[in-house]
């Protein structure tokens, strides 16, 4: 059996709708936005304007402030560089007399020292001169007290002094070359010994400058490595800043460079003319210290050479002395070995004609 169908839907039809009808309602919002977003531009630009007239303002002030501060920086430098100077040429005055008085004093000095030690020369020689002739004199009597008993002896003592004298020789040689020999060869040590130690400290130096220049150039390009990543980004940040405030700023350091530079010029200016100055004073007190120093030279030696020629002529009159004292003495010992030579002669005839007649 089967199911019966359902009856078909009755659609019902809505009926046909008129379209919406807009109804505008007066609003002050909008107008309201509209005047506040116009008086908060125009504040807005108000509040730009007076903030970039307060930055000329300060840019202006602190520019003045800064090339018064340049200005009395630069006035207090040439101040100070002239007080500086006439200090340092009224220093080299002082100093420049006082080494002349210094060189003067020393050279009177060296002059009464040089007189004092030319009269105790003089004098020294002269004594020395009387206890020369003395001691010759006395050399001479001696010498012809005892002639009689040397005579017979002199050819053995002469002899034997000799073969003294050749044997002295001969080790005084001896030790002497060995001398000689061992300082050589201690001198060839020395000098091994040193050129070892030259070299050894030279090749160590050279070790030590090499790892230095080594340890050295690294830190310098690690430094550089860094010092050019903070440059760039201090340069990227002072460029975006200085893009900023170059347009302000730009008269003003306009001004306070010609300003800079006005001072400087004045600075150099006033710094050549103390230099100068200084130079003039310097030469000055050197030619008088040299003219000083000269006078002072001249003296010495005019007293050096007087002292000298007064020491000559005093020890060539010694001199004289005793070898006018030592020919005296000399030829009286000659007649007394005549005489005795003339005596020995006599006996030896008398002896002689005594056994011919016995």
């Amino acid at each position: 059996m089967g199911r019966s169908s359902s009856p078909a839907p009755n659609i019902v039809q809505a009926p046909e709708s008129k379209p919406p009808t807009l109804t505008q309602v007066p609003d002050q919002s909008l107008s309201t936005q509209t005047a506040l977003n116009e008086a908060s531009a125009k504040q807005q630009r108000l509040n730009m304007e007076k903030g970039a007239e307060l930055d000329r303002v300060n840019a202006e002030f602190f520019a003045g402030q800064d090339i018064r501060r340049t200005q009395a920086t630069a006035a207090e430098n040439r101040l100070s560089t002239r007080v500086a100077g006439e200090e340092t040429r009224a220093t080299i005055g002082t100093q420049g007399r006082e080494d002349r008085a210094m060189a003067a004093t020393q050279g009177l000095e060296y002059r009464r020292g040089l007189e004092t030690a030319g009269l105790q020369d003089r004098a020294m020689t002269r004594v020395a001169g009387q206890e020369t002739r003395a001691t010759r004199g006395e050399e001479g009597r001696q010498t012809r007290a005892t002639q009689g008993q040397l005579l017979r002896g002199q050819e053995r003592q002469i002899g034997q002094r000799g073969l003294q004298e050749r044997a002295a020789i001969r080790t005084t040689g001896a030790e002497t070359r060995d001398l000689r020999r061992t300082e050589g060869a201690q001198t060839r040590l020395t000098e091994q010994r040193r050129g070892l130690e030259q070299r050894a400290g030279i090749r160590e130096t050279g070790l030590q400058e090499r790892a230095g220049t080594r340890e050295t150039g690294r830190q310098q390009r690690a430094l550089s490595r860094v010092t050019g990543q903070e440059d760039r980004a201090g340069t990227r940040v002072r460029g975006q800043e200085t893009r900023l405030s170059t347009r302000v700023t730009g008269q003003e350091e306009r001004a306070g460079m010609r300003t800079r530079g006005e001072q400087d010029r004045a600075l150099t200016r006033v710094s050549g003319q103390v230099q100068r100055a200084g130079i003039r004073t310097t030469g000055q007190e050197t030619r008088a210290t040299r003219a000083e120093e000269g006078r002072q030279t001249r003296a010495t030696t005019r007293v050096t050479g007087q002292e000298e020629r007064a020491g000559i002529r005093t020890t060539g009159q010694e001199q004289r002395g005793t070898i006018s004292r030592q020919a005296q003495e000399q030829r009286t010992t000659d007649l007394q070995r005549e005489m005795f030579r003339r005596y020995k002669e006599n006996r030896d005839f008398e002896q002689a004609r005594g056994s011919y007649r016995v």
